[in-house]
């Protein structure tokens, strides 16, 4: 049995993980398929901890101005060629989690999700000396990153900006690139959720409609759009309408094996830890999730659980 193991237990960022050599379980066959099969808009849902954002992660370095071949070398989506050529660090990439934009009341979220498109906004400072843009779309672009004049670290973006936001911003990097942008929303459902929860979901699911709506309905400067989250969209939501729109969630059968890990991942990543005789405990304690065809482990639960058996092979799970 292998004693250092590095497993990468709550790492979401790809290049960290193919940087500082984790094992990595090869899900960039995603890319393939959603080169092959795409809509405009593409939702993928699957449970909490299934490796929904290193995939984000991943479909975010691989598409982005400035990509590093070297970070996808011996994976599948090395080998097509011809998808490489045509979309490797061909576009400009808008990525956002919607992960922390949660509070007890409305004006909280609101300041969260500000923070949030805030941030992305100041990955494109340079927006600012753009000689493609008019001093117009780069008043536009101030107002994204406008700070607040308390000095706190927080954004002064209003709601009527905050709605056009993500709009603007493809807008403004189309037009400065001449290239139609790529659009990566992690946790589309985590605001909705907590409003539920907190009282405010009318409030809030108006705000994330228009945000929503002016950036993925009848978007010239869009190329295409990927977003996840844990809940099914109901047919009266923040999609309605949406004739370019794509749903795969665990029953849909061409993209169940890259999301969680399948039986024959498991069986390698024990076979590399030295703990091949592991198996069938493994798949005793957690292969509980049946996707269309496909059994499939949720890959918090099994790399903790491994994590654990290469300190003490005769450790039993708890909850992790």
């Amino acid at each position: 049995m292998k004693t250092m193991v590095n497993l990468p237990i709550g790492i979401e960022d790809f290049q960290e993980i193919r940087t500082e050599e984790f094992y990595y379980v090869d899900k960039t066959g995603l890319i393939t398929e959603l080169l092959n099969n795409w809509g405009k808009v593409n939702l993928f849902t699957r449970p909490r901890r299934f490796g929904k954002s290193l995939n984000m992660s991943m479909l975010k370095y691989f598409f982005s101005y400035g990509c590093d071949p070297d970070l996808f070398d011996g994976l599948s989506i090395f080998g097509e060629t011809q998808l490489c050529e045509k979309y490797m660090g061909k576009f400009p990439v808008i990525s956002i989690t919607l992960k922390d934009v949660e509070a007890r009341d409305y004006q909280g979220a609101v300041a969260r999700l500000c923070a949030v498109i805030g941030r992305e906004a100041l990955r494109f400072q340079f927006l600012l000396e753009s000689s493609q843009l008019s001093e117009n779309d780069k008043s536009q672009y101030a107002l994204l990153i406008k700070a607040r004049e308390d000095g706190q670290q927080m954004f002064a973006i209003s709601e009527d900006t905050l709605e056009n936001s993500l709009y603007t911003l493809s807008f403004l990097l189309r037009k400065h690139y001449n290239q139609k942008v790529i659009l990566l929303i992690d946790e589309y459902d985590v605001p909705l959720d907590k409003a539920q929860q907190y009282g405010y979901y009318d409030e809030m699911i108006h705000l994330i409609r228009g945000v929503f709506g002016h950036v993925l309905k009848t978007n010239e400067n869009l190329y295409f759009a990927v977003l996840t989250g844990c809940l099914f969209p109901a047919k009266e939501s923040i999609f309605t309408e949406r004739n370019n729109f794509n749903v795969s969630s665990t029953t849909n059968l061409l993209f169940d094996k890259y999301f969680g890990f399948s039986d024959t991942e498991v069986r390698d990543m024990l076979e590399y830890c030295g703990l091949e005789d592991k198996c069938e405990l493994i798949k005793g304690w957690y292969n509980s999730y049946c996707f269309d065809k496909a059994d499939i482990y949720c890959p918090w639960d099994v790399l903790n659980y491994i994590d654990l058996l290469c300190s003490d092979p005769d450790a039993y799970p708890e909850a992790f």
